[in-house]
């Protein structure tokens, strides 16, 4: 290797450590260029009627922030009555559970209940330390408190900037590379812009019609909480795989405690719901745009929410999909396909020589 390719290695070195460092911001700033380029896409939209950029960009942040507030004004108050509701259920759910233990005590044998008691007795008295804690030390409260609100602050100026003026910052990404290399590179990006964009628009729609179909299933089956629920269904499910998977516990235990007969009832409308989703809504709505291997999605969420905690877990397919677009174009396209190809010729070119010599 020359000293340039050393000296360009060492720096790729130094700047990941560096990221790495910085890992919590430099994942507010990636989460910043994914909503500002779906963001973009609709300030770009609306400039095509002859609107000026600025005007174009207050009309998309007015709606957002129309939307948000719309949101916190009709659901939030409905989610705060459920809750209470639930709050109400807490004395019922643990006289249902004492009926239960009474009724285990009579079927299960004294060893095997005598060992579950323990186990029970050491989770709850971890979990009432833990609150303890929480609740105890304000101070710590305060702090995570704050540094939330100073990264939710910090994740909309930097959306705020990257939308105001985009080209800017796509210029300077870009002249981190070689110059022969400039022009792919930009192409590459353009590509990982579509692919987010439709993932993001699929993922919005998924969303959408699993808390819709929730909330009508939980209903017909009078199940407490629906709204609740739902709404948790929805959210979970830019969790992909796991996030439906834990999103159907809740409504179950709150059925098992209504009637036995409703939990199997909530798990087979979960499942009918997801069948649904998997193979009609996702292949509609995705159009192949996105093409992402499921065990590839459950170890990105595992292995992100692990290195990054809460922001790799809800940031792993992104990530996801902007990493396999890297990898499928610079090292398959541009070094393994060429770097065959380079073999060929010269295994081609000994044996012309040897045809030649002989």
């Amino acid at each position: 290797m020359t000293f340039g390719q050393w000296l360009g290695l060492l720096a790729l070195a130094i700047s990941l450590y560096i990221l790495w460092q910085v890992q919590q911001i430099a994942l507010l700033v990636f989460a910043s260029v994914v909503l500002a380029t779906l963001l973009n896409r609709v300030v770009r939209s609306i400039e095509r009627h002859r609107i000026n950029r600025g005007i174009a960009i207050a009309m998309t942040m007015t709606v957002l922030i129309a939307l948000i507030i719309s949101f916190f004004a009709v659901i939030v108050p409905r989610i705060i009555e459920q809750l209470q509701e639930l709050l109400l259920l807490i004395p019922v759910v643990s006289n249902r559970l004492r009926i239960w233990y009474n009724w285990l005590q009579t079927v299960v044998p004294v060893e095997v209940l005598n060992n579950f008691n323990v186990i029970f007795s050491s989770l709850a008295g971890q979990l009432q330390s833990l609150i303890a804690q929480i609740l105890g030390n304000f101070l710590i409260l305060l702090n995570v408190s704050l540094t939330a609100f100073l990264s939710l602050l910090l994740f909309l100026v930097i959306t705020l900037m990257l939308l105001a003026n985009p080209a800017p910052y796509r210029r300077l990404l870009i002249r981190i590379f070689p110059a022969f290399y400039r022009r792919r590179v930009d192409r590459i990006l353009r590509e990982c812009e579509v692919a987010l964009i439709g993932w993001i628009k699929g993922t919005l729609i998924t969303m959408l019609f699993v808390g819709l179909l929730s909330f009508t299933g939980l209903s017909v089956l009078r199940v407490p909480l629906p709204l609740v629920n739902a709404a948790l269904a929805g959210l979970l499910e830019f969790v992909p795989n796991i996030g439906p998977t834990l999103s159907v516990f809740p409504p179950a235990l709150l059925a098992l405690l209504d009637a036995p007969w409703k939990a199997p009832a909530v798990i087979g409308l979960y499942v009918v719901i997801q069948q649904v989703e998997s193979l009609i809504l996702v292949p509609l709505i995705m159009q192949q745009e996105v093409a992402l291997l499921p065990v590839f999605t459950i170890l990105a969420v595992i292995v992100f929410a692990s290195f990054f905690g809460f922001l790799g877990l809800f940031l792993a397919i992104p990530l996801l999909i902007v990493v396999q677009i890297w990898l499928k174009e610079v090292l398959i396209k541009d070094v393994l396909n060429k770097w065959h190809a380079a073999s060929d010729y010269r295994t081609i070119s000994t044996v012309d020589k040897t045809k030649i010599n002989s």
